[in-house]
């Protein structure tokens, strides 16, 4: 980055969106409300539910709920409060603005490259995955191929107009929706012992082999540790209505509609699987708690069934974070925080931080082939608590501009954080317990290790850049 500067707040870009004269944005508005709806309600079903959930199932046994409920408040109470920044000052930086205007461009800077650095990994990570399910349908096909056909595949339909990116997006999404309706429809009329061929299991795998705690609070807590992963990737909606046709509204619905959308999804679908499955049953961790839980079920073709929706998964989360990474970059180096070659925007797209949005990913496809047995855990430990950081900065960032917003505001802001300044207090609270627990596992303090060194070196560079900035000026 020895292009970047970082220029003092008062003389960026207005609000880093990358508007340009005239307060006309480059990167238009081509998502319709039908886009903006789809992705928020699409966006929070990804292979971490599908699959990741799994491992949480494995260690907390039922009490997975309660895990996936605590986390899921912890995410609504973010995502509020990045719904009250974003309502106010709609930005394609979204949080990595709202820090820049808070706490000063250094934390811009380092929230920014952050979560560009966690999609870009998330891309390789999700191209792989899909890759995997493809070789196991086409046994002797190579993994890299696959990684190459899907890089190419969403990286071109990412340099067109964003309406391409919108429409993948709501066709994947709606399936993904239409998947998890009908497994929630199913499994609901199972537990009430209603579907044919079916009885009621009652509260028996609740409560027994073992009980609601089968491995006590240490089994809960690894629990927690897995939910609160799977909730990564929601804030991207905050990013996409920047392009759409009226960003405060979009941003305003998205954020609103969060509760129920854990709620039903993600706690729902949790009790479900525990309920008419014994926690311990090893196809939880082998096929899958979704596919496991309809096998158990007696309905044919489950796992066929469940790997499609897998990777329609993968590949919405692949389309989504090569957005999301692309408009991040070219919002940071919009206000100077990034090499200036990322800003040419053609057509109406910031072409170039979309290829360089991808190039790690297609860097991947060489690492696929040399290091196929270790390359994805090796990802994963990359960026293990990066989500965690970037809440942080939501809100540090949403304590510190509350005041501002409500006097720049004509009338009260459009979306208003839940209980301030107590609830921002908890979220911090419940961000940095949750970094504890993780630096307590010997699997997630690797993670946090790789985290950490990240956030200090992007940190650093930062904040040298705004000091050269503010000598020079």
């Amino acid at each position: 980055m020895s292009q970047s500067t970082l220029t003092p707040p008062e003389q960026q870009n207005p609000a880093g969106s990358g508007t340009g004269p005239g307060g006309r944005s480059p990167l238009g508005n081509g998502l319709k409300q039908r886009h903006l709806s789809m992705i928020a309600l699409g966006g929070v079903i990804g292979a971490g539910l599908f699959v990741g959930s799994g491992a949480g199932i494995a260690a907390a046994g039922p009490s997975i709920v309660l895990a996936y409920a605590a986390s899921g408040v912890l995410v609504m109470l973010v995502m509020r409060m990045l719904g009250e920044m974003s309502a106010a000052n709609p930005s394609s930086g979204s949080f990595s603005v709202h820090a820049d205007r808070a706490i000063g461009p250094w934390a811009g800077f380092t929230a920014g490259w952050l979560f560009w650095t966690l999609l870009c990994v998330g891309v390789a990570v999700e191209a792989i995955g899909a890759a995997h399910i493809m070789t196991n349908w086409l046994p002797g096909t190579p993994s890299w191929m696959w990684v190459l056909i899907f890089m190419a595949m969403f990286c071109g339909s990412n340099l067109g107009a964003v309406s391409n990116f919108g429409e993948f997006e709501f066709w994947f999404a709606a399936l993904k929706i239409g998947a998890i309706g009908l497994f929630l429809g199913l499994g609901v009329l199972a537990v009430l012992g209603v579907l044919p061929g079916t009885d009621s299991p009652g509260s028996a795998n609740l409560l027994h082999d073992g009980g609601f705690l089968p491995n006590g609070v240490d089994g809960l807590l690894l629990g927690l540790l897995a939910s609160v992963f799977a909730y990564g990737g929601l804030e991207t909606v905050t990013i996409a209505a920047a392009e759409s046709e009226n960003p405060v509204r979009s941003v305003a619905k998205a954020v609103r509609t969060t509760m129920w959308r854990i709620a039903i999804v993600y706690v729902g679908s949790m009790l479900v699987i525990v309920t008419l499955l014994p926690w311990n049953d090893p196809s939880v961790t082998a096929d899958g708690p979704y596919a496991a839980t309809l096998n158990h079920l007696g309905i044919a073709h489950t796992g066929q069934v469940m790997n499609v929706v897998i990777l329609i998964a993968l590949l919405s989360a692949m389309n989504a974070n090569i957005y999301g990474s692309s408009r991040m970059a070219y919002s940071l180096v919009s206000r100077g925080q990034g090499p200036k070659a990322l800003g040419k925007v053609t057509g109406r797209v910031p072409r170039r931080a979309v290829v360089a949005s991808c190039a790690f990913g297609f860097v991947t496809v060489l690492l696929s082939y040399w290091y196929p047995e270790t390359l994805f855990a090796w990802l994963l430990n990359m960026v293990g608590g990066v989500i965690l950081v970037v809440w942080g900065f939501i809100a540090v960032s949403q304590f510190m501009l509350r005041r501002r917003i409500e006097r720049e505001a004509p009338g009260k802001p459009v979306v208003k954080m839940w209980g301030f300044p107590y609830l921002t207090w908890v979220a911090l609270a419940g961000i940095l317990a949750i970094l504890v627990l993780m630096a307590m596992g010997d699997d997630t303090r690797i993670q946090l290790i790789f985290t950490g060194g990240l956030t200090v070196a992007l940190s650093v560079t930062g904040y040298a850049l705004q000091r050269r900035a503010a000598t020079a000026a």
